[in-house]
């Protein structure tokens, strides 16, 4: 399976996902217990990759699977980092609107290329680096609002803690990609394996944080457990196969392509969703959504192109390193 089919599914499922949450409340409000959505996804994906190794072990009896803890504890970390990220992200939200946040948000392209070049060693040319330039413009482009509108000036009107917590985010968001992909370039273990250990600790956290909310409110509502599915409708049931049928979708990139695919399949899921949303929704569209559009076409045209198609070189500069070669072999058979 191509790299590119997976990021175009990626892509149309992510953007499926703000859809279908808007599309699964009940005149504004949630029916059921927002907290449970995450956890159920994780167990689906967990269950799936389960049934997905179990399969592939039974073809396949050489499939590698470590066991050694020193190699299984390292999957806890990216749990770690996103539980921090979503703590930080509800703290960075008393400070600034949600069109602000939004705009930060987009900072996790950059700092998710640094991190990229910095651990994983991976170099980017100096066209790729542009591209990842534009393709932050152009997604902060979409989101800007009209100048005409009252919440216009909000995103400077924000304290600089508001600020400070939203590049942390942002930087959180691109560790846990960076790590997560790290741990699925660092063996040859099955990706099912190396899902089934990533999950059972994100099902685990995700756990957690329900005992947690029981906690904070006193069992006022009962046991986590109790109240699992109350709620829930056919909407709901997809926003749960969805969210987990991404997830595994990222595993997948992580493992066979790499974090900047990532991030360009889900900054353009964002566009399609603004899209999409306009006919959903009745929103209207901007001339900044527009622009934000063709800006992020470019920067996908311009990183992933070869640069043989980005710079037309005049016929005679083509034809110059050949000449030279030919002029050496002569010098070197003269010697």
């Amino acid at each position: 399976m191509h790299w590119y089919f997976v990021a175009a599914l990626l892509t149309i499922l992510t953007s499926s996902q703000g859809i279908l949450t808007t599309l699964s409340q009940s005149n504004g409000k949630y029916l059921y217990d927002y907290a449970t959505v995450p956890f159920l996804a994780e167990v689906f994906k967990l269950l799936l990759s389960s049934l997905l190794l179990w399969r592939e072990c039974r073809v396949s009896p050489s499939t590698r699977v470590t066991t050694e803890w020193k190699s299984v504890r390292l999957y806890v970390i990216p749990s770690i980092i996103y539980l921090i990220h979503n703590n930080v992200q509800f703290a960075t939200l008393t400070y600034v609107d949600t069109s602000t946040y939004q705009i930060m948000g987009n900072l996790k392209i950059v700092t998710t290329a640094i991190l990229f070049r910095l651990f994983l060693r991976r170099r980017l040319s100096n066209l790729q680096w542009m591209a990842i330039v534009l393709l932050t413009v152009g997604t902060t482009t979409s989101q800007v609002k009209g100048c005409g509108e009252a919440s216009c000036d909000s995103m400077f009107a924000a304290p600089i803690q508001g600020y400070m917590l939203g590049v942390l985010s942002a930087c959180l968001s691109a560790l846990a990609g960076v790590y997560t992909e790290f741990l699925m370039k660092k063996n040859n273990d099955s990706l099912y394996w190396q899902n089934v250990q990533l999950y059972t600790f994100g099902s685990i956290f995700n756990m957690a944080r329900l005992v947690l909310d029981d906690y904070r409110s006193g069992y006022e509502n009962g046991f986590w457990w109790q109240r699992l599915f109350n709620g829930y409708s056919i909407t709901t049931w997809m926003v749960v196969l969805n969210l987990g049928s991404t997830g595994l979708l990222v595993s997948w990139l992580m493992k066979y392509a790499d974090n900047i695919v990532k991030v360009y399949s889900t900054s353009l899921a964002m566009l399609l969703t603004m899209v999409l949303s306009v006919n959903l929704f009745n929103l209207k569209p901007t001339l900044q959504l527009f622009l934000g559009i063709i800006i992020c076409m470019m920067s996908l045209h311009m990183y992933f192109a070869p640069p043989n198609m980005l710079v037309d070189l005049p016929a005679q500069a083509r034809a110059a390193p050949e000449s030279l070669k030919e002029v050496t072999v002569e010098r070197r058979t003269g010697s």
